[in-house]
C-alpha cells in the first residue's frame, strides 16, 4: 500500500501554528482585561473606602480640612475609576479582536483539515480500487491457470 502525503501539509501546520499563536495573543488579550477589571475593582473599593471615612468624619468632631481633603480624595478617585473604565473598555475592544483574529484562524485551520480529509478519503478510494484490480488480475490469472490445465 501506498503511504498518503498531503500536497498541502506544510499550509496545515502553517495554519495550526498560527492558530496557537493566536490563541496565545487571545490569551494575553484576556489576561490584560483580568488585569484592568481587577485595578477597577480596587478602585471602586478605595471610593467605598473614602465614602465610609468621610461619613465618618461627620459623625465625629468636625475637622474642614479633613472632610474637604477627603471629598477632593473622592473626586481624585471618581476621576481615576473613569480613566480607568476607558482602560477597560479599550480591554475588552483588544479581546474582541482578537477573538475575531482566532476565530478567523480557526476557520483558516479547519478548511485545510477538511481538504486533508477528502484528499485521505480520495487516496484510500484509489487505493480500495487499485487493489480491487489487483485482486482480479490475480483472480483471473489463478482461474485462468486452472482452464488450463483441465484441458
Amino acid at each position: 500500500m501506498a503511504r498518503f502525503n498531503f500536497r498541502l501539509q506544510s499550509v496545515l501546520n502553517l495554519k495550526s501554528r498560527l492558530e496557537e499563536q493566536q490563541r496565545m495573543n487571545f490569551a494575553r488579550a484576556r489576561q490584560r482585561l483580568d488585569e484592568e477589571e481587577q485595578k477597577l475593582a480596587g478602585l471602586y473599593d478605595r471610593k467605598a473606602f473614602y465614602e465610609d471615612a468621610g461619613r465618618t468624619m461627620r459623625t465625629k468632631v468636625l475637622v474642614v480640612r479633613d472632610i474637604l481633603g477627603n471629598e477632593d480624595s473622592i473626586v481624585t478617585i471618581k476621576e481615576y475609576i473613569r480613566e480607568q473604565e476607558d482602560n477597560v473598555k479599550k480591554a475588552e475592544e483588544a479581546l474582541e479582536a482578537e477573538r475575531l483574529k482566532l476565530v478567523e484562524a480557526m476557520k483558516e485551520r479547519k478548511t485545510y483539515e477538511r481538504l486533508r480529509e477528502r484528499a485521505f478519503e480520495e487516496f484510500m478510494a484509489e487505493e480500495a480500487h487499485a487493489e480491487a484490480v489487483e485482486n482480479d488480475e490475480h483472480n483471473s490469472f489463478v482461474y485462468g491457470q486452472k482452464q488450463v490445465e483441465v484441458m
